[in-house]
């Protein structure tokens, strides 16, 4: 698992150069939020269960047919599924706030993700639609407990909703 600066390191020492401006901006944007990201996984943290519900609870009544016989979320164990799948998300993407860098999601949310789904049938468009309405949460609750700085916050959430999107599951 990577951070932005082993990530930009990497990057730099695969093709044998120095930092550049571009390298050391990117490193002081980095480490200008830095405490923010952290706040942010903490507000994440402290909020999580009431985050999950209340995005199943929204998802749920944007797309009732999830919840009704034959619809993926419909039975009691799919219902939990779906709410413990929506967990995942949401704890790695706090993950990759702190991180600054999307390879924790590629590395172990995303691959394993794709298959699974793939066994199971189950239709991509809902799953994207619930990380972006935890992403919506997530940024109403951070920008509630003082983060104004909180630009950073869409990244692993749209991440992870546009390779799930670009991805025929």
């Amino acid at each position: 698992m990577r951070d932005a600066v082993t990530t930009l390191i990497r990057t730099y020492d695969i093709t044998g150069r120095y930092f550049d401006r571009d390298a050391i901006d990117r490193l002081k944007a980095y480490f200008d939020t830095g405490m923010a990201r952290v706040q942010a996984a903490a507000v994440i943290n402290a909020n999580a269960s009431a985050i999950v519900k209340q995005a199943g609870s929204a998802l749920f009544e944007e797309q009732p047919e999830l919840i009704r016989p034959g619809g993926n979320a419909y039975t009691t164990r799919r219902y939990a599924a779906c709410l413990r799948d929506m967990d995942y998300y949401l704890r790695y993407a706090s993950y990759a706030l702190v991180a600054g860098d999307t390879d924790v999601l590629d590395e172990r949310v995303l691959e394993g993700l794709r298959e699974t789904y793939n066994s199971l049938s189950v239709s991509i468009g809902p799953t994207v639609r619930g990380i972006q309405i935890m992403k919506e949460i997530v940024k109403a609750q951070v920008s509630e407990a003082g983060i104004a700085d909180n630009g950073f916050l869409d990244q692993p959430f749209d991440y992870m909703a546009g390779e799930l999107a670009e991805k025929d599951i």
